[in-house]
Formats: structure tokens, sequence, C-alpha cells
């Protein structure tokens, strides 16, 4: 007759289980374990229980996960008692301490289980008793998971760091912005898991929707949909235009204020794309997906799909409005991952955008698409693979309509989408240049093939350089925001005989998703260039003319186009400027000590020629400011005065960390810069 163990209570053993899990950074108030490896629960026996043998003993435990646990969709295993535990599948097996007291209890998941919050029951002939619960996660460090990531220290960097870099600007001038991804932050994992309850998809069938979160290919689709808010109650509300409420895109330093914000109180106002992909990052690193922020400098939105973008233009100069842009920089997250639904070639990274831009399968969502499929031309392969490779990789061409209604093409490229694909470096604050995970080198031999395989036909013919008129744009080298500069556009004929044409000179403020706003500057001249000589025209920026009229992103955009009429000759050239903003200076005051305050003094140096008002230091720090950002306001900064602050902070964690600090008025917003710190005990 098989013996009833007489249990007392049970211990999860949550310190040494977090250990070998690598998930000590959430803490020690509950379990959380990660898939496809074995921990240990203990079952201590009320005193006075009669000697037992595990041999005579019949128990079995239970796990269960969603609301509707069923054997058929692997969201319930019952788990008989074994000699040993069983890699590769749900098993379990026990040992009885010598005192005859407590009986441990090794338990193995399945690396292939729906990942979440878990129910654990103890069943001995149908008498249950709760265990309790634990949270399973995506393994990295599991080579049977799909997340498997061979490199230690790559599994450092994109599943346990929880700060980074995020790289924006233009591709000329490429700038970190250092970010809080907090994914280990209290209460972090739990927004988490609510975010993937809240999908449509579980709501219309949770059964389903629990059981397909087991692949991570899946859960990252569900992240990329609900990040933005544009069908669902997603995380951030995305804003582009006027922004007069709300929080401003470049006002974010961190993850877990967005994510506190939506749990209490519902989709949060406003992010861009950086934003979308930070928390994004965040979620993925929460739930165990390595996850990257991805920068791409000159990126295409092609929105016909032809890998095509073509910008129209009228006789004077002025953009006829159309679906197709190019933004100055965009940002998306890559997340690593087997692909069995396509092949094995195609495992590795995998790119997703939660910015909302283009619908896929009627849901604003993007990826996962494979970075080898896409450098490859494959756009036949999930997940909307000729989007991305479009934002990679298309070529532009610009054209003109004439008065009489025919369109001449008047210039193009191929080589200025897809510039300087940026992350952060694995183990320090440098930039990677990962441009090539996505594409061949502009004009190789395997670049062509590629091409032609995404059925790429307007590829413009590789030349070098023709005869005619050459037009670039020429920077000065000191543009600091407030100062007053001059830029040229450069005329040179190549022509034989000399060309006479007319010189159109804008410059326009831009926001970093490419759309244009009020002329700062411009200027026009008729000239005669010689064969073989250069014309310079020079357009003055003030800032009295782009100070009122630029975004907080501080870039203008400056088009230059030849008009030779007679020949029906015209060119045009682009650059969009980034103006230097001023540094913050942070000084440490006081020893970094664990729960002692200490405090960080804060220099700004006003570079503007007028007052700055409603001025404001912000500092967060993860395990420095108690997860929340602190706020000094410090009112009105006079013209080229300091604005100057002391903030108090007491750090709660031991160990290196990061403080984050910003800098915000009425008209100098969202300066960024970063302090390291390393807490003593």
């Amino acid at each position: 007759m098989s013996q009833v163990l007489d249990i007392e209570r049970c211990d999860l053993n949550i310190k040494s289980n977090s250990s070998s899990h690598h998930t000590e950074p959430y803490g020690e108030e509950r379990l959380i374990v990660r898939r496809g490896q074995p921990f240990v629960i203990t079952l201590h026996l009320k005193p006075g229980s009669k000697d037992f043998n595990l041999s005579d003993t019949s128990f079995s435990l239970i796990v269960e996960t969603g609301p509707l646990p069923r054997k058929e969709s692997d969201t319930k295993v019952t788990l008989n008692l074994r000699d040993s535990t069983v890699d590769g599948e749900w098993s379990t097996s026990a040992i009885k301490d010598p005192s005859g007291n407590t009986v441990s209890v090794s338990i193995n998941s399945s690396p292939n289980s729906p990942i979440g919050v878990h129910s654990l029951t103890l069943d001995q002939k149908g008498q249950r008793t709760s265990l309790g619960q634990f949270t399973l996660l995506f393994n990295a460090w599991c080579s049977r998971d799909a997340v498997y990531m061979r490199s230690e220290t790559k599994k450092q960097e994109y599943v346990l760091a929880q700060n980074g870099q995020i790289y924006r600007g233009t591709h000329k001038r490429i700038k970190g912005l250092p970010w809080n991804f907090g994914q280990f932050e209290a209460g972090i994992l739990d927004i988490c898991l609510k975010i993937l309850d809240e999908n449509p998809k579980f709501v219309s069938d949770a059964d389903k929707d629990v059981s397909a979160r087991r692949n991570p290919i899946y859960v990252t689709r569900v992240l990329s949909a609900m990040i933005n808010s544009n069908d669902d109650r997603g995380v951030l509300v995305g804003n582009w235009g006027e922004i007069t409420s709300g929080v401003h895109p470049g006002t974010w330093i961190g993850s877990g204020d967005i994510l506190h914000q939506w749990a209490e109180s519902g989709p949060v106002s406003y992010g861009q794309c950086w934003v979308f992909a930070a928390v994004a990052c965040t979620v993925s690193r929460a739930l165990g997906i390595p996850c990257r922020v991805v920068t791409n400098f000159g990126s295409a939105h092609d929105s016909d799909a032809n890998l095509l973008i073509e910008n129209l233009y009228d006789e004077d100069g002025e953009r006829i409005s159309g679906g197709d842009s190019i933004w100055n920089f965009h940002v998306w997250v890559d997340s690593w991952m087997t692909r069995p639904d396509l092949d094995s070639k195609y495992d590795g990274w995998q790119a997703s955008d939660p910015t909302p831009q283009e619908t896929s399968g009627g849901v604003f969502c993007c990826g996962p698409a494979s970075l080898k499929a896409i450098k490859e031309g494959q756009l036949t392969n999930k997940y909307d693979a000729p989007f991305i490779f479009a934002e990679v990789n298309a070529d532009v061409v610009d054209l003109v309509r004439l008065s009489n209604g025919e369109i001449v093409e008047f210039s193009g490229s191929t080589k200025s989408v897809g510039r300087f694909i940026s992350t952060k470096a694995v183990g320090s604050d440098d930039r990677k240049d990962i441009t090539y995970h996505y594409k061949y080198p502009e004009g190789s031999k395997e670049e062509r093939q590629v091409y032609e395989k995404a059925q790429h036909h307007n590829k413009l013919q590789q030349r070098g350089e023709e005869p005619g008129l050459h037009l670039k744009i020429k920077l000065s080298d000191n543009m600091t925001v407030g100062s007053d500069f001059e830029v040229h556009a450069v005329v040179t004929n190549n022509h034989m005989e000399a060309r006479i044409c007319t010189v159109l000179f804008f410059a326009k403020a831009v926001g970093y998703n490419g759309k244009l706003g009020e002329s700062c500057g411009f200027t026009s001249d008729k000239v005669e260039v010689p064969s073989g000589e250069v014309k310079r025209l020079p357009l003055k920026l003030q800032y009295d003319s782009y100070g009122s009229v630029i975004t907080s992103d501080r870039l203008i955009q400056l088009t230059a186009i030849t008009i030779d009429k007679q020949t029906i000759d015209y060119n045009k050239t682009e650059k969009t400027i980034v103006l230097d903003e001023p540094e913050i200076d942070i000084k440490l005051v006081g020893e970094a000590t664990v729960k002692q305050p200490m405090m960080a003094e804060l220099t700004l140096l006003n570079p503007l020629p007028e007052p700055l008002k409603d001025c404001s230091f912000t500092v967060e720090g993860v395990g420095l400011t108690h997860g929340k950002p602190i706020t000094e306001k410090i009112g009105a900064v006079g013209q080229k005065e300091e604005a100057k602050v002391r903030v108090e902070f007491s750090p709660t964690s031991v160990g290196p960390s990061v403080l984050l600090v910003n800098f915000d008025s009425d008209k100098l917003k969202n300066i960024k810069s970063f302090i390291n710190v390393d807490v003593k005990e």
C-alpha cells in the first residue's frame, strides 16, 4: 500500500533556483525560472510523520498555466515521479533527506513550454495540495530552447543588460541616447505578462493564445502589435505632429515609467520610433528573448511596395506630396531565435518593428523577419520581409513634372537608403555598425544578385561620374543651436562648355521621420559656371529664423536644386543637419553608498541669445532613484547663463549603474547625458 506524504510546507528555494536560472535580478519575492532547465523545491514534512520510502510513495505533480489549462494545448502537464529528470521534456524526481524530515523534488520543464505564470499542485490519490506558483521564461542558456544563444557575453548584453544606447541623428552625425530598459525593476515582469494577456488574440481565444506562447516568433509578433495602440489598448500612442499634451517622446529616458503608466491607466502619450523600440526591447528581455535596439539611417518608407522611393517635384522645385518617404533615422528591434517555420539557415536575428507604419494581416505590426532572408532578398518569407527590405535597400528616384504634364527623371541614388545600421556593441557603450547583417556592400556582385532576386527591376544603372552639372552642399564647422552660420550650395560644371542655371537653395525644419516643417532660410541666384569650374551660393542660417521652427530633434533639411530650362537639366541634392546641443556637466558629490544620500551637481550653459523658461533637470537610474525619475525645476535662465542644480538621491542596490540626466525648457528640450555610478556597500 502506497504512503501519503504529510506536508507541513513547501519551500520553493527561490534564492538557489534564481542563481542557477540567471533570474536573480528579478528579486526574491517569487520563483522565476527559465524553461528547459531543472529547478528544485523542498517539501517539509510535519513533525511525527512516520517513516516512508519514496518507492512506496505515489504522488504526481500537476503544472498548469492560463485560464483554461488543457493537456491538448500543453497548458496542463501531469508529472509522475521518475528516478531522474529527463532533458527536453517535463519530468520530475525526488530524493529523501537522510533525516527523513524533507523531500527534495527536482522539476524539469520542457524547452518548448508556454511562458508565463504556472501553478504547481501535488496530487496524492486525488488529494491535492497547492505548492505555489512559478513564472517560466524563455531560456537563452538552454541549447534546446528556440532562443538559445551560445555566447555568454552576448547573453549578458541582450538578455541581462538593463542599460543601453539608442542611436539617432543623421548618418554623418550619429549620437547615442542612453536608455534605461529596466526589465528587472519591480513590477515590470508582471506588466509584460499583462501586455500578453491584453492582446486581442488572447481575448478572442485564450486557450490558443496561451498555448502559442511557447513560440518566440508568435510572442514577438504580438509584442510588435501591442507596443503601439493603433489596433488595441497597446502601450504607446504615436505622435509625429505638434504635441500640446501628454509627454513629448524626447522626454522619456527609460521604459519603466511608460510601462507603469500603461498598467495603471492604459495607452501612454506619446511615443516615436525609438521609444516604441526601447519598450519592445525591455519587454522582450524581461520575457527572456535576446533583443537589441537597431537604428537605420536613411530609412525608406515604401508605401506602395515597389522597392522604389519616388520623389516628385514641380518645375519650381516644390515637392509634390506622395506616400513614399525617407526618414532621417528609424529605430526597431532585432530578436534572436530559430525559424522552424522557414529553414534553419534563417535562424538568428529577426527584425520586428513596433512603430505603427503599415498594417500586416490587418494589424499595425511588422515582423519578425529574418535578417538573413532580408540580406538574400528572400521576400516571400514571413513576416513582412518586403517592407523591411525596402527600409534598408530601396532605390531613390527624383522626378520633375513639367508644365506640359511630362514627368522627367532628373536624379536618383542607390546608396542613400540603409546607411550605418547601428546598435550598441556587446559589453561597451560603443556603436557597432551591423549594416552587413542586412545587406551586401553597395555595388558588389552579391548586391546585384540580391536585387534581381527581389525583382528590383527599377534599379538605376551603376555609373561613374558623368558629364553635366554636379551639385553638393557644404556645411560649416560650427553649427551649435543658438548660433548663426553659413552653408553653401556648390555647383561643379563638368560639361565641355559654360552653363547658365538657376540655383534654388532651401532650408526647412524637419522631424526625424522626414516630415518637413516651416522654412528657415531661402536664397536663389542665376549663375554662369564656366567649364570645369565651381560656383558657391551661400545661405546664412540665423537663430532668429530657425529657432522658433525647429523641433526638439534640432534637425534642418537643406535642399539645393539647379534648373537649366534651356536644356531641361535639373539637379537636386539634400542634406539634413543636426545642430549641436550644449553639454550637461555632471559631478557626483559624496560617496555612492547603498541606502546613503548623495548628490549630483548638474550644470548646463544656455547657448541661446535669449532666456530659457520653465527649466528643469530630471534624473533616473536603475537602483539609484527607487524606479522613478526625480525632477528639479529651476525656472528661468538668462542668455549665456548657466542652469545649475543639485539633485539628491539614495542608491538602493550595490554595483555598477548609470544615472541618466535630461534637461528641459521652453526653447531647449530633451538635452541628455549620463554618468556611470559604482555603488558600494
